[in-house]
C-alpha cells in the first residue's frame, strides 16, 4: 500500500529520471567546453592584459598612442614566441605588464646559450620591423602620431639590446661572450648615477636582477656552466653581426625620426 509519501527507493528513481538528461547534457557539453577553455584562456589572458595596459597608458598619453604602443609591444613579444617555437621550445602566450612592457614564459629552459640568444633576438628583430612599419605610415597619413610611435618603438628595442640580463641584449650576447654583461651593467649604473627620471626605479630593478649572473662570471666555472656557453665560431659571428648591426640600425633610425620631429 502506498502512502502519501514516496518510499526511499521510489524517490531515488524519480531523482535519477529528473536529472539524468541534465547530467548527460553537461557531460556532452564538457567535451566541447574544456578544450575551448584550454584554448580560450591564453587568448583571454593576452587580450585582458593588453586592454589593462592600454587603459593604463591612455591615462598618461591618450588612447591613440596607447593602442599603437601596445600593438608594438605585442609584435615584439611575438618575435620571441616565433623564435622560441622555431628552436623547439614550449612557450606560453604573452602577458602585458603596464610600464614594464610584456613577457612570455618559456615552459622549458634553453639547452644552451645559442638557443637563448636566438629567442632573445627574435623580439628586437620583429619589434624593430613593427616600429619601422609605424614610421612608414607617416608619409602616407601625415599623422605625427606614427612618427612618435616609430621613434618610441626604435628606442624601446634599442634599450632592450643593452647587454645585460634580464634584457634581451643580455640573452643575445650570451652566445657572443657573457663578459659583455659587465659593460652592460656599467651602462645602467652610469645612467642611474647621472640621471634621475620616472624610469629610474625600473633601471634599478633591472640592475638588481642582473647582479647574480654578472657576479657569477667571477666565480670558478662548473663543467655544466662552461658547456652552456659553448658556441661554434660561426654561431658567435652570426649573432655578433645581427646584434651590432641591429643596434646601429635602431640608433640611426632614432636619429632620422628625431630630425623629422624637429628635436
Amino acid at each position: 500500500m502506498q502512502g502519501p509519501f514516496m518510499n526511499q527507493q521510489t524517490f531515488r528513481q524519480r531523482v535519477k529520471q529528473l536529472f539524468a538528461p541534465v547530467l548527460v547534457a553537461l557531460a556532452a557539453a564538457g567535451k566541447f567546453l574544456l578544450p575551448a577553455l584550454k584554448f580560450g584562456w591564453p587568448m583571454l589572458k593576452v587580450g585582458g592584459t593588453m586592454l589593462i595596459s592600454m587603459w593604463f597608458y591612455a591615462k598618461f598619453y591618450g588612447w591613440p598612442f596607447a593602442l599603437g604602443f601596445v600593438v608594438l609591444i605585442f609584435i615584439h613579444e611575438m618575435g620571441h614566441l616565433i623564435a622560441a617555437r622555431i628552436m623547439g621550445l614550449k612557450v606560453g602566450a604573452p602577458m602585458f605588464i603596464p610600464f614594464l612592457g610584456a613577457m612570455i614564459m618559456l615552459k622549458e629552459v634553453p639547452a644552451n646559450a645559442w638557443v637563448e640568444s636566438v629567442v632573445g633576438i627574435g623580439g628586437p628583430l620583429l619589434g624593430s620591423l613593427g616600429a619601422l612599419g609605424a614610421a612608414a605610415l607617416y608619409p602616407v597619413t601625415h599623422n605625427a602620431l606614427f612618427l612618435v610611435l616609430g621613434y618610441t618603438g626604435f628606442f624601446l628595442n634599442l634599450f632592450n639590446l643593452v647587454p645585460i640580463v634580464p634584457l634581451d641584449g643580455g640573452r643575445i650576447v650570451s652566445a657572443i661572450s657573457p663578459w659583455l654583461w659587465v659593460p652592460g651593467l656599467l651602462i645602467l649604473v652610469g645612467f642611474l648615477l647621472t640621471n634621475f627620471s620616472d624610469v629610474s626605479f625600473i633601471i634599478l630593478f633591472i640592475v638588481l636582477l642582473s647582479l647574480p649572473r654578472v657576479l657569477a662570471l667571477f666565480r670558478p666555472k662548473t663543467a655544466s656552466h662552461a658547456r652552456y656557453f659553448e658556441c661554434t665560431p660561426a654561431q658567435r659571428w652570426i649573432m655578433g653581426i645581427l646584434y651590432f648591426s641591429l643596434t646601429a640600425s635602431l640608433y640611426l633610425g632614432m636619429t632620422a625620426l628625431r630630425q623629422k620631429m624637429g628635436r
